[in-house]
């Protein structure tokens, strides 16, 4: 009789070992040890209650873990800043050299002028001012006749060009709208790789469009894109159409001007390679442009060459860092400061100068017509030369 009691205990205890272990592997959370915390079992001091933990409070981690996950504040804060922009120009098509042959026309006929054809482009701004103010890349609103703004609430207005500023691919244009949202500038020289970003802009004309990232490398130069060159690389889309949009940080601030992207063919899709004009640089611009409608920089007139370990080697330079004048035109501010052709430029006003890159910004933020002391090593000599800063003259921007 103890047998059989035995034998019905033992099954009842199997049966409920593999019921537990069913609902562990299907639904752990009917279990209550998943569910929510359990009281603790410390005694209450005298008159406390004892708290009681709630469907809701007992979802707020959750809750708080799904809005980590979320850019949407950031999305909302930037958004209505950046608009769509939509330029016309008309190019005259090109004449076959026989319309010109007046036995052509005879027997053929044709007109004197070629109908002029009128292309259009896109691109995206950000509305930098509540006066109407919108930052965008020179690119897009080049030699345009007509430029026109959409904002993300339907409304449409034309804009004039306040200034191009050709070396940084920056714009300047205007509309007259009122009740405009502004974006906040963020603070680009904080930021670090690794970064979360998000890309606002219009590629390929789809309409406006979010997409994020991170910050990939700082400070990318010498990429042949513009003559100064300091972008954020990022790894956000960047398409067609995003030219002249905003990349923001996580809070919405302004990070940088969405400009170029990296591809294997003109006009190609995001191959996860972007970059951005960081917005200190940004900033500069657009206070110069929207108070003169020009960038002043200064100028020295040199040629200069980044310096290798060969040619280091063979000028005997050893261990100096610096840039390497290769030419100094005539009658510049360089050649009436007694600067020559073979100096290694080694520090402008006591900031060191690594390459050609950092000479180039190094002497274009000093105010034309104040002096430099250019720091130049010399037959193995250091000398201090004082070089009064000319104006940096256009250049055209590069194709």
């Amino acid at each position: 009789m103890l047998r059989k009691f035995w034998l019905i205990f033992a099954q009842a205890v199997t049966l409920c070992l593999a019921a537990l272990f069913v609902i562990t592997t299907l639904r752990p959370d009917l279990l209550p040890w998943n569910g929510a915390p359990l009281p603790s079992m410390a005694p209450a001091a005298p008159g406390a209650s004892t708290p009681s933990v709630t469907p809701a409070a007992a979802a707020a981690p959750a809750a708080s873990a799904a809005k980590l996950a979320s850019f949407s504040d950031a999305v909302k804060r930037a958004v209505p800043t950046v608009v769509n922009i939509y330029t016309s120009k008309e190019i005259k098509a090109q004449r076959h050299p026989l319309t010109d042959d007046p036995v052509f026309r005879y027997f053929f006929g044709g007109e004197a002028e070629s109908p002029a054809q009128k292309t259009n482009n896109l691109g995206s701004g950000v509305i930098v001012s509540e006066q109407g103010y919108i930052l965008t890349n020179a690119h897009v609103v080049e030699a345009a006749d007509e430029i026109e703004v959409a904002l993300t609430d339907n409304r449409r207005a034309r804009a004039k060009v306040i200034g191009t500023d050709p070396d940084t691919d920056l714009a300047v244009i205007k509309i007259e709208l009122p009740k405009l949202t502004a974006i906040t500038f963020g603070s680009s020289e904080t930021a670090q790789v690794g970064d979360v970003v998000l890309a606002i802009g219009n590629p390929f004309g789809v309409g406006q469009t979010v997409t994020a990232g991170i910050i990939s490398a700082l400070a990318r130069s010498q990429l042949g894109i513009n003559t100064f060159e300091n972008f954020i690389q990022t790894d956000a889309a960047i398409n067609p159409g995003n030219s002249g949009g905003a990349l923001v940080d996580v809070n919405g601030n302004l990070l940088g001007i969405n400009t170029a992207i990296y591809s294997r063919t003109p006009g190609g899709a995001s191959l996860g390679i972007g970059f951005a004009i960081p917005a200190t640089t940004a900033k500069m611009v657009l206070d110069q442009l929207v108070a003169s409608g020009t960038v002043t920089r200064g100028w020295i007139g040199v040629a200069v060459q980044d310096l290798t370990p060969a040619l280091s080697e063979s000028l005997n330079l050893g261990n100096a860092r610096g840039t390497l004048i290769t030419e100094v035109f005539n009658g510049t501010p360089a050649a009436q400061g007694g600067v020559r052709p073979g100096d290694l430029l080694t520090a402008v006003n006591g900031n060191s100068v690594t390459d050609a890159s950092s000479m180039l910004t190094l002497i274009s933020a000093i105010t034309p017509g104040s002096t430099a002391t250019l720091k130049v090593l010399r037959a193995q000599k250091e000398l201090d030369l004082k070089v009064t800063v000319g104006t940096r003259p256009k250049m055209p921007r590069k194709k």
